[in-house]
């Protein structure tokens, strides 16, 4: 990393499930100057790095965005109020809401200074009819235009992608922008309604064998695809985007694509049963294939993700276990 280690970084959304690992990170590595920035209550967070100075702010508010850019040399923001499918498709206000953070927070930015701005948008900002067959092509940065993006969340995301971009092109500000596609692993929400596929399948798994009710629901018709990304891929990930010189939106997935019937298969190998599968299709269930085309991350970093959906899976996969069997529960 050509971050010093001197320096003062902020991790915003540092409370949710990539800013906690993100932070773990730079506080493993000897980075004594870690703000932590997030706007549940501490209690809530999914990790707290005492190492690391932790602030509850709203950072909708400009002047929280003020105070917490005081002395910061790079930003992360990762904030944004976000869950699976079933909350996207649900709380299309409250995603768009977020514009207030990625704005606030570069007008703060700007004026303090910042030397480099990461930014982590997401997959949902490409076109849906590009994404209407689960044989999906896999998608290309270029294929987020003409913009149709994901409704609420998705539109979010590239607009807040364009501002990125017009502060650079404006103010001269060094912004780097991560699209991600589907983050999951150990530490992360898997009950609630904010959880996405790969704990909710595998939550549902475990329910079945605790209950020994050996039958699971699967929203949809089971055959929709996806690329999953493990937490540590993403991590890595990020801070390679952040160290290079690469200015432009750019994937951050998993090339791997499986259709969540194959995601289930995937949990049930794991636990060691065969579950009886209905399909609720009214569910929300969102665009019928995704996949990230890594051409240009393996261009630009002679790198992408690398570690496949059985390996990840069964790191998530016990240690949701190891929750649910002790009655904890994470929301």
């Amino acid at each position: 990393m050509n971050i010093p280690i001197s320096s003062h970084i902020l991790i915003t959304g540092a409370g949710g499930f990539i800013g906690g690992w993100l932070t773990k990170w730079f506080v493993e590595h000897g980075y004594k100057h870690v703000r932590a920035v997030d706007i549940k209550s501490k209690k809530d967070w999914y990790q707290v790095h005492e190492d690391a100075e932790n602030l509850v702010y709203d950072l909708c508010r400009l002047e929280a965005c003020e105070f917490v850019t005081q002395d910061v040399d790079y930003v992360f923001n990762l904030a944004a109020d976000m869950g699976g499918m079933g909350f996207i498709e649900n709380n299309r206000a409250a995603c768009m809401l977020s514009v207030l953070i990625n704005t606030h927070l570069l007008m703060a930015a700007q004026r303090e200074g910042v030397k480099r701005y990461f930014y982590a948008s997401s997959a949902c900002v490409y076109a849906h009819d590009k994404q209407t067959d689960p044989n999906v092509t896999a998608l290309r940065e270029e294929d987020a235009y003409p913009a149709m993006a994901e409704d609420g969340y998705g539109w979010e995301k590239l607009f807040s992608e364009r501002m990125c971009r017009h502060f650079s092109e404006d103010f001269g500000m060094e912004v780097r922008v991560a699209r991600f596609h589907n983050v999951y692993g150990p530490l992360g929400t898997y009950t609630g309604g904010r959880e996405k596929a790969p704990a909710a399948i595998c939550r549902k798994v475990i329910e079945a064998v605790i209950s020994g009710n050996h039958e699971i629901e699967i929203w949809g018709d089971g055959e929709q695809t996806r690329s999953f990304m493990y937490i540590d891929d993403c991590v890595e990930g990020i801070l390679k985007i952040f160290d290079s010189n690469f200015d432009q939106p750019i994937n951050l997935g998993s090339a791997e694509l499986v259709s969540i019937n194959q995601l289930v298969s995937l949990a049930e190998k794991n636990s060691g049963i065969k579950l009886l599968r209905t399909y609720k299709k009214d569910a929300p269930q969102g665009v019928r294939g995704r996949n990230s085309n890594n051409e240009l991350i393996q261009q630009v970093l002679g790198w992408e993700p690398s570690i496949s959906l059985q390996e990840g899976l069964k790191k998530t996969y016990d240690w949701i276990f190891v929750q649910m069997k002790s009655g904890s529960a994470r929301g």
